[in-house]
């Protein structure tokens, strides 16, 4: 059902945890699953994400999905950080069954809100990052995939 990654970052996930004074901080859930993520990110002066944790309630595909999201933009700059999806967070992954699709949509969209965080803190504008909604719900997992 998963594959070998996707229990590797599970059994073993990377960047748990907080970071203090984070330059951005997002929070995003899924009512109807339960699974609630928050991303935290350390930006430098030049706009590279230095540093990025989560803490994750949710399902195993949850864990997986947030603690593969953070590798995916540690070391990227903003922009790069923005082009990472759902897709890509389940590629990395190896895939994800139907079902758990959701759960890559949710690490895509903490990234963003702790994006907009980092934004709003500074009073600057990321091209392309649009507020991110809080609730991940049923109707917009569909129009993802």
């Amino acid at each position: 059902m998963y594959s070998e990654k996707v229990m590797d970052h599970f059994q073993n996930p990377r960047n748990v945890g907080e970071i203090e004074n984070a330059s951005g901080v997002g929070t995003v859930g899924n009512a109807k699953c339960g699974d609630i993520m928050r991303m935290y990110l350390d930006i430098d002066d030049n706009g590279v994400i230095r540093d990025c944790k989560f803490k994750t309630f949710g399902c195993g595909a949850a864990v997986a999905t947030s603690s593969m999201a953070t590798e995916l933009v540690k070391g990227k700059t903003i922009q790069e950080a923005l082009q990472v999806t759902n897709k890509a967070v389940m590629e990395a992954l190896d895939g994800l069954p139907p079902v758990k699709v959701h759960c890559s949509l949710l690490a895509e969209e903490a990234i963003h809100a702790a994006l907009w965080d980092y934004a709003e803190k500074n009073g600057i504008t990321i091209e392309g990052l649009e507020k991110p909604k809080a609730d991940i719900n049923e109707e917009e997992e569909h129009e993802q995939y």
